[in-house]
């Protein structure tokens, strides 16, 4: 079901009446000297009908929601109506006493005739367009979430195999970080698993991220060093799920494998007017090393989606190199005084 009372959709109603307004003007016949007058009252004429259309719908707005799309565009286009009647009718006797206001030629009737025309063609246009954007947006939404889900799939299945063998040689030694390196990968499954919808807080994404990295670690020992600097962050701060985790496997995977003498990965925290700040930094191996396929991005184009999607294009996701390093680095905001 469209939302009629999304600001951006207040907007163009008001911008569309005004429109509308300035063509009934240019189209009727008057003079240049009357334009602005004919122009303010049939601005102030329209702009009541699209502003008391819109509070009714917005009013009504649980009740269309339970209706179907059909049912709810059909009541929406009568409510839009009825306000037209009532309006025309209010100006029209308000304004009865002038020359020819709002271009009244053909007398009472034929205004409220030609008011209700007009209405009822521009309304059947606004509604259909409030319907193709929400269904723009359904399939947006449904893209994103299957999008999601691929990723949540996809955990490298080297990984899998690498996590389980390094598990198996500490059950031996260690048996005690053996358990630990099991909580951290069923920490990791249970996201991967759980429903595209959910969304995470930054506090269980760096603690999910930590697990993989001690993971990591047990496995590819000094060859991987890891640095932390957070300053003091909003752990509550909502996000999308696994945000940090893919990032951070893809260093691992590009950026320290390949190396012989492995790497660092540096991952940076910064809360600033209003904005949480991450960079995740990993060196690359030598120009010489053999090197993963580059792959095709997706979990790359999946997060910067999920971060513009939930923060309304005020999440962002970045790539650069930096003195020979590659970082990743996102941005998203959030209200919040430590």
């Amino acid at each position: 079901m469209p939302d009629f009372c999304a600001i951006s959709n207040l907007l163009i109603t008001i911008v569309s009446a005004e429109l509308l307004a300035m063509v009934l003007t240019l189209s009727a016949n008057v003079t240049s000297g009357q334009l602005i007058h004919e122009l303010s009252l049939r601005s102030l004429f329209v702009q009541w009908i699209a502003l008391a259309s819109a509070v009714l719908l917005c009013k009504f707005r649980s009740w269309l929601n339970q209706q179907g799309n059909i049912k709810a565009g059909i009541f929406a286009w009568l409510i839009i109506q009825c306000i037209t009647l009532m309006v025309s009718e209010a100006a029209f006797q308000l304004l009865n006493n002038t020359d020819q206001p709002l271009g009244v030629i053909d007398g009472h009737a034929g205004f409220l005739f030609r008011s209700s025309g007009i209405s009822m063609i521009m309304s059947a246009l606004g509604l259909h367009y409030l319907h193709v954007q929400f269904l723009w947006r359904q399939q947006a939404v449904a893209e994103s979430q299957a999008h999601l889900q691929a990723l949540q799939s996809r955990i490298h299945p080297h990984f899998l195999f690498n996590s389980m063998n390094t598990i198996a040689s500490l059950t031996r030694t260690r048996p005690e970080i053996a358990e630990e390196a099991i909580h951290d990968l069923a920490d990791l499954f249970r996201a991967s698993l759980s429903s595209a919808e959910n969304r995470s807080t930054l506090g269980d994404e760096l603690e999910l991220a930590r697990g993989y990295l001690r993971i990591e670690k047990q496995r590819l020992g000094e060859r991987l060093q890891v640095e932390w600097d957070l300053d003091e962050l909003p752990e509550n701060a909502t996000m999308p799920q696994l945000i940090l985790q893919p990032l951070l496997e893809n260093a691992v995977y590009h950026g320290i494998e390949p190396s012989p003498s492995g790497g660092k990965i540096q991952i940076a925290g910064r809360y600033r007017r209003s904005q949480i700040n991450l960079s995740i930094r990993n060196s690359l191996p030598p120009d010489d090393s053999p090197r993963h396929n580059s792959g095709n991005h997706m979990a790359m184009d999946n997060i910067r989606q999920r971060l513009e999607g939930l923060f309304n294009g005020e999440g962002h996701l970045t790539i650069s190199e930096i003195e020979g390093d590659y970082q990743t680095r996102i941005v998203f905001p959030h209200p919040w005084k430590p």
